[in-house]
């Protein structure tokens, strides 16, 4: 996307963004504050989302889909061109394996873009591989099996190293579908003395993110079922390790802001892969079924690391872990970052001082028109000023549609393409 393109379109639609921003900036206090932030906080995109999903019963290929990841790291460089708020690359190994570092770095470069956290993948069989990952990886039963999952973790790290990025994402399938199957004390401590040797295999700068997930593909237990044993893995690990939050992998109705609040004050919040979910793990859109809870999430997240003083932007991770089946996929991922950066601006207008006050004085009432009233407030101008101010796209969806970028794309990689690792 040239800037060119996004200027002109700017131009013609900047009376009536610069109407709908005077309405809103004149009662945001600290408007430059919030503005800045805003422009500063970006969100990671992974590789494996440039693709559109699946189900267990189909796969409905949208068309142009990226062939290598040279084309995933150029759509990521198309979404950070219009919302300027995508700057970086999660990569799955071994679904994308950089062959040369060195060129793919150049690569992204290219875009503004750097990479992120680089994700292990033992929850299936890979190419070649000898050994089988059906009944687990690194709470195997043959310590054969654990050694080489913890063989490829230390491989994606070495990838890692070489892109230039610092954390190690760690989700596994591991569990059981039947009572008796497992057992379950030493299923943990297989994994945590599985961790123990990736653990040592981290640069002094790196971190590991645990992540947990309550079910499936089992669906009587899994190893790391939620966040306190993560929490239980990270703090026996060491100060590197730390719980990852993956919004969807909750059963329903779990109070999620205030598992990450006590994360965060314990100092073991890694970051979050943001998705939305209904029933269960539906790797939704970001902020399609339950916006609200993003943003009570994000006051959590504001008043936590701004009690310890943590830069918003960089203080943890942040990133996208979603399924696209029935969406363009860049649409789709457009439509996340918007909805994430909508809820972290309504958490930056939420008037803190007020809150502690009437929580302190016990007016439930007042404390909940506080949060409503910062929720309620429509702040995508104030997005909008900020991907301005920043050369992004006033309405990043309407300039992408408007260029016809899909059918471009279908007409240069083919109606029929698939991306890797689906």
């Amino acid at each position: 996307m040239e800037q060119q393109k996004i200027d002109e379109f700017n131009h013609q639609h900047i009376k009536d963004h610069q109407r709908k921003f005077n309405f809103v900036a004149e009662d945001v206090a600290k408007l430059d504050d919030v503005l800045q932030k805003l422009q500063a906080f970006n969100i990671a995109i992974p590789s494996w989302a440039l693709g559109t999903g699946g189900t267990r019963f189909g796969r409905f290929s949208g068309g142009g889909e990226p062939r290598n990841l040279e084309e995933k790291i150029s759509d990521v460089g198309m979404i950070h061109a219009l919302n300027r708020s995508s700057n970086s690359i999660s990569l799955h190994i071994p679904w994308d394996i950089p062959e040369n570092a060195t060129a793919i770095k150049a690569h992204a470069a290219q875009y503004g873009l750097h990479f992120d956290a680089v994700n292990s993948n033992t929850f299936q069989d890979q190419k070649d591989a000898k050994l089988s990952y059906k009944f687990g990886s690194l709470h195997h039963t043959d310590k054969a099996v654990r050694d080489q999952a913890i063989a490829h973790n230390i491989e994606v790290i070495k990838y890692g190293v070489e892109l230039g990025s610092n954390a190690l994402s760690v989700w596994l399938s591991d569990g059981s579908n039947f009572p008796g199957q497992l057992n379950f004390r030493k299923a943990f401590q297989n994994t945590l003395d599985s961790l123990q040797q990736i653990y040592a295999a981290l640069p002094d700068d790196w971190k590991v993110w645990i992540e947990y997930k309550p079910f499936e593909p089992n669906f009587y237990s899994t190893t790391i079922g939620d966040w306190g044993q993560s929490h239980l893995l990270a703090s026996k690990l060491g100060k590197k390790a730390l719980t990852l939050v993956d919004l969807g992998h909750h059963l329903p109705n779990t109070n999620i802001e205030q598992i990450v609040s006590l994360l965060l004050m314990e100092q073991k919040l890694a970051g979050f892969h943001f998705n939305d979910s209904k029933y269960g793990d539906d790797d939704l859109t970001v902020g399609s079924i339950n916006p609200y809870q993003l943003f009570l999430i994000f006051n959590e997240l504001v008043e936590g690391m701004d009690a310890r003083g943590l830069n918003h932007a960089t203080g943890i991770g942040w990133m996208i872990d979603a399924s696209h089946n029935v969406k363009d996929p860049i649409e789709d991922l457009i439509q996340s970052v918007e909805a994430i950066k909508i809820a972290y601006a309504q958490a930056l207008l939420v008037d803190t001082k007020a809150l502690v006050d009437a929580q302190n004085d016990n007016d439930v009432a007042k404390a909940q028109e506080i949060l409503q009233t910062a929720y309620r407030t429509d702040v995508r101008p104030l997005l909008a000023e900020a991907r301005l101010r920043a050369g992004g796209a006033l309405s990043p969806i309407a300039l992408y549609r408007e260029g016809a970028v899909r059918a471009n794309l279908i007409k240069q990689r083919g109606e029929k393409t698939q991306a890797t690792g689906l």
